[in-house]
């Protein structure tokens, strides 16, 4: 019996069965390009040939990988290796056969269809995890950082100031424009909300007192802070993970020079003095939106604005409000630049980091603003 299998114009096989030993004739180039065509029709004679087959690769003008997994579906495994004992091969050829026979196929199996609870499970257990080693390798970064600014405290000739100054200069004074803007408009926003519930019981005369401890205790350090996690903290990763990209990190450690001590001490001290500074801006010009609306809508003037404020506003609100500027800052500073080490190499990753630098920055300063309150509460403070 002759069966005959035209599988393309340049890849064929027919296999002569009429014999005692059946004989399998190649020809064409068994390549990947002719796989599609070839495995269907391999796959409707896999098993039906009968086993010490003869091959005879004479018209045989290509063989790749792909070509010689097909051979060894059609005949198996034992019987390729078998019909290479004989068989007028390449050197080559006669290799490649003999390693795909040797290696076990990797079976193809389709993914799994539905959402189970053991695969909600892994995911919040992988999530946990990966959080866990987020907040060590933060917290030694922090450690890392503070040794390296105990370090050079002490050694005024190590110092960057020209570095410091332009880091300064590009988070804090590049920033008092919209931080002015947006702290003016939601001061004026409190006093708005304010006047509307303490009208009801006559006391709008108290808005002066939740503009001023509002802006004080909370929402000018708060505001200020998010704004910079925001637009300085993305900064600082972009900037460090383009270097990192560009290899120029490797270049400071070849020159014998300390990153961190280059890099990051610079941007966390500009940060340190300018994170006051705006916050210091922030309530300002809180209470100035505050004082606006009440002057044009509670009849309340400046003056008796600013003689309410100075009477019942006492000095430990603007105290505990500043006090939590430094370390907003130090946090924030840290975990951009932390970010920027981590970047592995390409753009993609340089855009990941850094949006992951402004997430983990406002999601810090929440949890330490949540904390700190709770704490002042409890102190009295």
């Amino acid at each position: 019996m002759l069966a005959a299998m035209n599988a393309s114009d340049d890849a064929r096989f027919e296999l002569h069965d009429e014999g005692s030993v059946p004989k399998l004739c190649v020809s064409g180039a068994w390549t990947l390009s002719h796989y599609l065509a070839l495995a269907p029709r391999i796959a409707s004679l896999r098993g039906r040939i009968r086993p010490g087959v003869k091959i005879d690769f004479s018209a045989l003008t290509a063989l790749d990988t792909a070509g010689a997994r097909l051979l060894c579906e059609l005949v198996g495994t034992e019987g390729l290796k078998g019909a290479l004992i004989d068989a007028a091969l390449t050197p080559e050829r006669r290799v490649l056969l003999e390693t795909v026979a040797s290696t076990p196929a990797v079976p193809i199996r389709p993914p799994a269809r539905g959402y189970h609870f053991g695969d909600l499970l892994a995911r919040i257990g992988k999530a946990a995890s990966a959080f866990w080693n987020h907040t060590v390798g933060l917290l030694g970064f922090i450690g890392l950082t503070l040794e390296k600014l105990t370090r050079t405290a002490w050694r005024p000739r190590r110092w960057r100031v020209a570095a410091t100054i332009a880091q300064l200069e590009r988070i804090g004074f590049d920033a008092v424009p919209i931080v002015a803007l947006l702290t003016f408009l939601i001061g004026a926003v409190v006093a708005f909300l304010g006047a509307t519930v303490l009208t009801e019981f006559g006391a709008t005369i108290y808005t002066v007192s939740l503009v001023s401890y509002s802006f004080l205790r909370e929402f000018g350090v708060f505001l200020a802070a998010i704004l910079v996690a925001g637009r300085t903290s993305s900064a600082f990763a972009a900037q460090i993970g383009s270097m990192r990209a560009n290899e120029e990190i490797d270049a400071i450690r070849v020159l014998g020079l300390d990153p961190v001590e280059w890099l990051v001490l610079p941007r966390v001290l500009a940060m340190m003095l300018a994170l006051p500074i705006l916050a210091f801006i922030a309530m300002i010009c809180g209470i100035a939106g505050g004082m606006v609306v009440c002057a044009l809508h509670l009849n309340i003037s400046p003056g008796m604005f600013l003689s309410l404020f100075s009477n019942d506003i006492e000095m430990r609100h603007f105290l505990v409000g500043i006090g939590k500027a430094p370390i907003f800052a130090f946090l924030i500073a840290s975990i951009g630049c932390l970010e920027g080490f981590r970047v592995s190499g390409s753009a993609q990753s340089v855009g990941e980091h850094t949006t992951s630098a402004v997430v983990q920055s406002i999601f810090t300063v929440i949890v330490v603003d949540a904390i700190a309150a709770l704490f002042c509460m409890e102190m009295g403070w």
